[in-house]
């Protein structure tokens, strides 16, 4: 099984793209995080506001579906492009994250590794009613909600942003923290890679559940089962890269799908 952000967006996280495929924001590149000082305060400023709605977001019927059909030993391994741990908080098991977790922080300097909850710690600290100032700013809080994000960032004002503290790594002391997850522009490490292809390899099929597959890190396995013969079925709410590879093809809210076909299956 193959997952995307379409996965969590009945969790409360819009994913990139809207009904028609079309992507509707643009998420900071990884070249643009590590140039720069003020770029990762922009990022920070804005996932820290993010990142107090993010947490929040609990698994919802698809993911639920997902852990139980895993349960019940019609799935195997699990790859996702999601980096919100939802899967997991599902009771899924053997999840492959491609592109990391929001919950993990890594210094790009000495390559130390905490929690994103301690660093939120730390953040909020050092930034005394920030959160209040930005949502006051925004009236009922509309655009922060309207705008976040599957990577957990939102979209604020540069004033605001310059205002934020940027904390430093409390074992080298240099400003490169970075969540654990792979930003446009960055590569997934190759083991991940290799180990969904060998998952893919070894399937009867593949099933792809709310991913446009617009980025070569998702649709590559489509395109593998493809090619040695493996049918491929996808469900998202809008067209994808893969449609002409797949077998089944179906449009559709992923909760209530996946409560369908798990219902029609035999006890």
């Amino acid at each position: 099984m193959l997952t995307g952000a379409g996965l969590s967006t009945e969790s409360g996280i819009p994913d990139y793209r809207g009904a028609d495929g079309t992507r509707r924001v643009t998420p900071m590149q990884y070249a643009e995080f590590t140039a720069t000082s003020a770029a990762r305060q922009r990022y920070w400023a804005r996932s820290f506001i993010g990142w107090q709605r993010f947490s929040r977001a609990t698994p919802n019927a698809g993911h639920r579906e997902v852990a139980d059909l895993q349960r019940a030993g019609l799935l195997d391994g699990i790859i996702t492009q999601n980096v919100d741990g939802l899967h997991q908080a599902a009771g899924a098991h053997d999840v492959i994250e491609l592109h990391g977790n929001l919950e993990d922080v890594v210094c790009l300097t000495c390559g130390d590794r905490t929690s994103r909850a301690s660093l939120h710690d730390r953040m909020d600290e050092a930034n005394p009613g920030f959160a209040d100032r930005v949502l006051r700013a925004v009236g009922d809080g509309s655009r922060v909600s309207s705008q976040i994000r599957p990577d957990g960032d939102i979209v604020l004002d540069d004033d605001a942003v310059r205002t934020f503290h940027l904390q430093d790594c409390l074992v080298c002391g240099h400003d490169t923290l970075k969540p654990d997850v792979v930003f446009f522009g960055e590569s997934v490490p190759k083991p991940k890679v290799e180990r969904s292809f060998a998952l893919v390899e070894g399937a009867a099929s593949l099933l792809v559940l709310g991913s446009s597959l617009a980025v070569m890190s998702g649709y590559r396995f489509v395109r593998r089962a493809a090619r040695d013969g493996i049918p491929v079925a996808i469900v998202t709410a809008s067209p994808t890269r893969g449609d002409g590879e797949a077998s089944v093809r179906l449009h559709g809210r992923l909760g209530e799908t996946l409560t369908a076909l798990r219902e029609a299956l035999p006890a």
